[in-house]
């Protein structure tokens, strides 16, 4: 089965309560869940742990999971979910963050195909190609780093790779964005490697630079991407990606 689960705390360091903020009047996560909708998965469950969170997903007729446990990551409390609502090892789950209003539906079944025709990978991504030089500097865009068979080396929100002899001038020029991805915070598993995720050993790096996929790399799993023409959407990580969510929203609500 595929079964989507959107973790959405309320206490987010960069924008509390991000999840219940305004996006043409009504809350986030009214259009991440909406978008949910626009797929055809067997389940959808909004997992959070506030009780006002509870309430707005209430308005929605949404359902629900609730739990206080101070979780780490959104994958660690998608565990918690697997776990009381007994889902089976094989379900594939699509981690989508509650702060991704405006993903195409057609995104969340590249992202569990990605999954399901790869052989040896135990969770999926996607990237997409960076545009803007500024936005390799920018931590809260998460680069990536693949192998020739799309295979994740690596999740940065520092510049990666690093240009020698470009990124160490005092005054940094316009250069080459062909090496450069950015991550798609959305992820794919099977419910029986999300219940082994939370049983691996946490690595050193993952939560000073707050990224929970290096935990996978770290511990020799292999995450598999697939790439998209380009973002699609406003992500929402700060006061200033909200107001870009707000805008994006008001044209295309327009066409």
């Amino acid at each position: 089965m595929l079964r989507i689960v959107i973790p959405a705390r309320y206490q987010s360091s960069r924008l509390p309560g991000k999840p219940l903020m305004d996006i043409g009047g009504k809350p986030m996560i009214a259009h991440v869940y909406e978008r949910a909708q626009e797929t055809k998965a067997d389940s959808i469950v909004i997992a959070t742990d506030d009780k006002r969170i509870v309430d707005a997903c209430d308005k929605l007729g949404a359902d629900v999971f609730y739990s206080e446990y101070p979780h780490q990551s959104g994958t660690e409390r998608i565990a918690e979910v697997i776990s009381e609502l007994g889902y089976a090892d094989d379900d594939v789950i699509i981690n989508l963050q509650g702060d991704e209003p405006f993903l195409s539906p057609e995104l969340l079944t590249q992202l569990a195909a990605t999954l399901e025709t790869s052989d040896d990978a135990s969770m999926s991504s996607l990237y997409a190609p960076i545009e803007k030089c500024e936005d390799v500097f920018n931590p809260n865009i998460v680069k990536t780093v693949i192998d020739r068979n799309n295979n994740a080396l690596f999740f940065s929100r520092a510049p990666v790779p690093w240009l020698h002899g470009v990124f160490d001038q005092n005054d940094i020029p316009d250069f080459d964005l062909t090496l450069f991805n950015r991550h798609i915070g959305l992820y794919a598993y099977y419910a029986g490697f999300v219940k082994k995720y939370i049983e691996l050993p946490v690595s050193p790096i993952e939560k000073p630079v707050s990224l929970e996929q290096l935990r996978v790399l770290w511990n020799g799993y292999k995450i598999v991407l697939s790439k998209v023409d380009k973002m699609i959407g406003q992500e929402v990580n700060t006061e200033a990606d909200l107001e870009k969510a707000r805008e994006f929203y008001k044209s295309v609500s327009t066409q």
